[in-house]
């Protein structure tokens, strides 16, 4: 009986001072929407966390281009999954996750390959499609503007809307992390024969960066540092590894995925998960 309740004060003193709000968009297997519930491996993650911390999380699905501005102005207190980007972290404190890089991705073709940002301009027979609200840094977003005055830029709403894009012949390329395309063609019937067709074209200039999740300025302290350790200790225990692979085939996220912490510092108990 003491031992239970030193378990329960433990948990008390541990629990964030209020719910934590975290707005969402689907994207991938990473966030998963259907019908009003919402899991896929960041929530799964988030979940574990409000079990060992008591912390809560509120949930609700929006937009993915409203996220950033709902982070900006406070009204939510994460924002993920995000890139970790300079702008961002003017405005968040960023907690890595994994390790990630966007790569040109395209249906099976016999065109020249391309190997960097600029031949991806010289190239004006390919229209791009991109996400709006995807940020992979100071050369994408200078990318953007430039294919615009091209006439090239295709802007979607959602990774789903590019592959409609793709499929139609009214886009030719991408450029994402490809675990997010793949994930999104894997949950829809209409569009998983095209896992078969992707080709995956890494570009010199947007080479592998760090993906997490930000923690709003506006949350208190206490409750960021208790954040902070959780999301942390998450990692170092192939947590978020485990539920990277647990949700997503093999073969649908190593080109653009990887563990932030090597297999051989992972304990023994995640580390099978990882071969």
């Amino acid at each position: 009986m003491a031992a239970a309740l030193l378990g329960l004060a433990v948990t008390a003193q541990a629990a964030c001072s209020r719910v934590i709000r975290v707005p969402v968009a689907p994207i991938g297997l990473s966030v998963v929407t259907s019908g009003g519930a919402v899991s896929g491996v960041y929530p799964d993650v988030l979940r574990r966390i409000e079990t060992e911390t008591g912390c809560r999380f509120e949930f609700s699905i929006v937009p993915r281009a409203r996220l950033e501005a709902m982070f900006i102005s406070g009204q939510a207190d994460l924002l993920m999954p995000a890139s970790r980007t300079p702008a961002r972290d003017a405005r968040g404190q960023f907690v890595p996750l994994v390790k990630a890089r966007p790569v040109l991705i395209s249906l099976n073709s016999d065109r020249p390959a391309v190997a960097n940002l600029q031949e991806l301009l010289e190239r004006r027979d390919l229209r791009v499609a991109l996400v709006r609200g995807f940020d992979y840094g100071e050369a994408y977003q200078q990318l953007i503007p430039r294919l615009k005055e091209q006439q090239r830029l295709v802007m979607e709403a959602d990774a789903g809307a590019v592959a409609r894009a793709m499929e139609r012949g009214l886009a030719d390329v991408t450029l994402m992390v490809p675990a997010i395309f793949t994930g999104t063609l894997h949950q829809d019937n209409r569009t998983r024969a095209l896992l078969d067709r992707l080709r995956y074209e890494p570009l010199s200039d947007l080479g592998w960066g760090e993906s997490g999740i930000y923690l709003s300025p506006r949350l208190a302290p206490n409750d960021r540092e208790l954040m902070a350790e959780a999301l942390d200790k998450a990692v170092r225990s192939g947590l978020v590894w485990k539920a990277m692979q647990r949700h997503y085939p093999p073969g649908t996220y190593e080109e653009g995925m990887r563990a932030l912490v090597p297999a051989a510092a992972l304990p023994a108990s995640a580390t099978s998960a990882t071969k």
